[in-house]
């Protein structure tokens, strides 16, 4: 059983952090492949940009209608910060601390997709595998390869706008992945490979097939893969039983809307929430610290070959509306030159930004769901922009980022995004 005390908190960080390259042991007892990650510089923000964070992020909380925040800035060449801001809960006295474990929602795609990789590399499956190979009673999976779920080109729509109320009013009811397969399979919207849509029915289909190539359940999987090789102590898939959070003490809220107005005023405690509902779109739970490692090794391509890399290089708008900086690649978002991904589950928004060159990384985590992941998201971009400026410490160099958007134009996005504001 992985350990979330918090001295290994700062173990973990050491490990991963504290080197450019390391030789881990899996599970198995045979040597993992090295990891190698941006060596940190082991400096605090400066006070200018703390102030500046610290200020965005109380923005955020109440914009979200919030009770908590975990925020995290890793800049190799300048220095990190990792912080808790608030409480735990409403009308509650427990500070939130950045060691807390919280559920990563959308984070989980691209570990889905470095599994994928991985199974690639090794042989075990191949990225154009059609999926009906491993899934030959599926209906409704004619054309779809495995590529495709990655892609976010799979064609079958997302489950989430159907059976959302259901998730916030039973947050512990137990799903299989057949039923939200089949929900979003019923919502079908396009040819396989023929357009970008978000939909996180793929994802899930993705872990059943290949959980069926391999024989493994995905928490196995993600051990194997990401989570042992990374070091990653702090992260798991609970079984879909297991509702509570390593850390009791953290909820999580969402209002629901009844008559078309949210009730602000009764949001539900999503605090014990099956990892089923999320499944290997949305089900991991990690910490800050562990969910940094993973985005980082994941947009500098540490996980897999060279030949499995360039699927991550292949990206794909995803409207015809949308700008031009932001394109899909393979279980990401591209966001100019930093990847990530953001979502949500019920009771937590999350976003995750890492730029591939630098190792600039970003983490973003708040306990009120009601406004959907794009509050986290233009979070994540405002103290990204913030951060690309920050000057190098003291015998480092600082990097050139250009970044298409502003501190001041997320800012807004994030008041764009308010609700339950008095």
């Amino acid at each position: 059983m992985r350990n979330f005390g918090h001295h290994s908190r700062l173990a973990t960080a050491i490990v991963v952090l504290g080197v450019s390259a390391l030789a881990l042991t899996a599970c198995s007892g045979e040597s993992a492949p090295a990891i190698t990650l941006p060596p940190q510089a082991d400096a605090k923000l400066p006070d200018e940009t703390a102030t500046l964070v610290d200020d965005a992020v109380a923005h955020a909380i109440e914009a979200s209608a919030s009770t908590g925040a975990i925020v995290g800035i890793w800049a190799p060449w300048a220095g990190k910060s990792l912080d808790g801001y608030g409480v735990t809960e409403i009308d509650g006295k427990t500070e939130v601390t950045a060691d807390m474990a919280f559920r990563i929602g959308a984070n989980t795609r691209p570990m889905t997709c470095a599994v994928l990789l991985k199974l690639a590399d090794e042989g075990v499956v191949a990225v154009d595998d059609k999926v009906s190979e491993y899934l030959p009673n599926l209906v409704g999976t004619k054309g779809l390869t495995l590529e495709h779920l990655c892609q976010g080109t799979s064609g079958l729509g997302g489950y989430r706008a159907n059976l959302d109320a259901t998730f916030i009013q039973n947050p512990e009811r137990v799903w299989s992945p057949n039923e939200l397969y089949n929900d979003g399979m019923a919502t079908h919207e396009a040819t396989p490979g023929e357009s970008f849509s978000d939909a996180d029915t793929g994802y899930v289909l993705l872990g059943q097939a290949l959980e069926s190539a391999t024989g493994k359940t995905f928490a196995e999987l993600y051990d194997t893969y990401i989570f042992t090789p990374l070091g990653l102590e702090n992260s798991l898939l609970p079984a879909p039983t297991e509702v509570e959070l390593p850390d009791t003490s953290l909820h999580s809220y969402e209002s629901l809307k009844v008559g078309g107005k949210l009730q602000c005023d009764a949001p539900h405690d999503e605090s014990r929430l099956s990892s089923s509902m999320g499944y290997t779109s949305a089900g991991v739970v990690a910490t800050a610290d562990d969910l940094h490692a993973f985005a980082q090794a994941f947009a500098q391509n540490e996980l897999f070959s060279d030949d499995a890399a360039k699927h991550q290089e292949e990206t794909r708008p995803i409207s015809d509306k949308a700008a031009s900086w932001i394109q899909y690649g393979f279980g990401t978002y591209h966001y100019g030159p930093l990847y990530g991904q953001a979502g949500d589950v019920p009771g937590f928004i999350t976003a995750t930004l890492s730029d591939p060159v630098s190792g600039l990384t970003v983490v973003v985590m708040l306990n009120n769901s009601t406004a959907g992941g794009s509050l986290a998201l233009s979070l994540a971009m405002q103290l990204a922009s913030y951060a690309s400026k920050l000057p190098a410490a003291k015998g480092q160099k600082a990097p050139s980022i250009d970044l298409p958007w502003s501190a001041e134009q997320m800012n807004e996005q994030v008041s764009d995004s308010a609700v339950c504001q008095s």
